[in-house]
């Protein structure tokens, strides 16, 4: 029988870490048991007022397991997945090995992909996304049993917009959400949280977008951020725990995609966070399911990576 060892737990969670995270928490570790790799939640590092229910530990945790799938299965050993098993209520999910097979070409490109994926917040440039790859974003949500709506038109993008920026305000109403949100920011010399150089030019009230405060630089008076942006809402059929790790899993599927197409993309959860603004969300889209995510995607310079744990310091003995 077939069976992981320290080498292949190493190389999975070399990948896993740079999933993404609310505000960079990478609430994540790693441990070897009986020849199978586990992908642990670290309830330490859940926010504890902005992720009271986990649903954000268990999206980055979903795509710190496909970070790691994409590693193995570059190694030409794949994995067999079990989410959320019931005998281990800490583990996210455990991936024993499958048959050894090479790797196929979209699994090699995903994974060149892993640490060129970073998010962008900056303003992206005008030019549209190529049709191929809003086919291949879809495709690769519907692969890890999600799905992608991606919104045409203005006035679909404007009914978004109003949604969005009424759930941020309600985040910036609450003191203690924003007093947590100041402790992951401007981290400069640590190994997690948001760097101000990684962080949007401040918002103004004409912005489709919201953005987090994690900077204080301005750009020129008068300049739009991005007068129409490609927004993408990942969702899945169901809510539970384990559809929250399946649309972690989606979600990193779809930003490697981006990543692959030569894309940025940055994600905005705030119409997530905030219940009534997701329930008129799931509304607006007229579709069964809960979204999960909203992503923007398109064409920008590159940006700042946010900073990683050593590879060490999430591997359990």
């Amino acid at each position: 029988m077939t069976r992981y060892d320290q080498s292949d737990l190493r190389r999975a969670a070399a990948a896993a870490i740079y999933a993404p995270s609310m505000h960079n928490t990478q609430p994540w570790a790693f441990r070897l048991r009986d020849g199978a790799i586990e992908v642990l939640a670290d309830a330490g590092r859940q926010l504890e007022v902005a992720d009271r229910s986990g649903w954000a530990l268990r999206l980055a945790c979903g795509a710190a397991t496909l970070n790691a799938r994409l590693a193995l299965a570059w190694a030409g050993t794949p994995a067999e997945v079990r989410l959320l098993p019931p005998d281990a209520p800490e583990v996210i999910a455990r991936l024993t090995p499958g048959r050894l097979r090479p790797p196929t070409y979209p699994e090699r490109d995903r994974y060149a992909a892993i640490e060129h994926r970073h998010s962008n917040r900056d303003p992206f440039w005008p030019d549209p996304v190529p049709a191929d790859a809003r086919i291949r974003m879809i495709e690769a949500a519907q692969a890890e049993n999600a799905w992608l709506d991606l919104l045409v038109g203005m006035t679909a993008l404007t009914g978004f917009s109003e949604i969005a920026h009424s759930a941020d305000r309600v985040l910036r109403r609450d003191e203690r959400y924003q007093a947590e949100l100041i402790t992951w920011t401007d981290t400069e010399d640590a190994p997690d949280g948001m760097p101000v150089a990684v962080g949007a030019p401040v918002g103004e009230p004409q912005d489709l977008v919201p953005q987090r405060a994690f900077a204080t630089r301005r750009r020129g008076p008068g300049r739009d951020y991005e007068p129409e942006p490609l927004i993408g809402i990942l969702g899945t059929p169901g809510d539970r725990r384990l559809d929250q790790v399946v649309a972690g899993q989606a979600l990193q599927n779809v930003l490697l995609t981006v990543t692959d197409a030569g894309l940025a993309a940055s994600l905005i959860s705030q119409p997530i966070e905030v219940t009534p603004a997701r329930d008129q969300l799931r509304r607006s889209l007229g579709r069964t399911g809960f979204p999960q995510m909203a992503i923007r995607v398109g064409y920008g310079r590159p940006g700042h990576p946010s900073p990683r744990r050593d590879v060490a310091d999430v591997i359990m003995k």
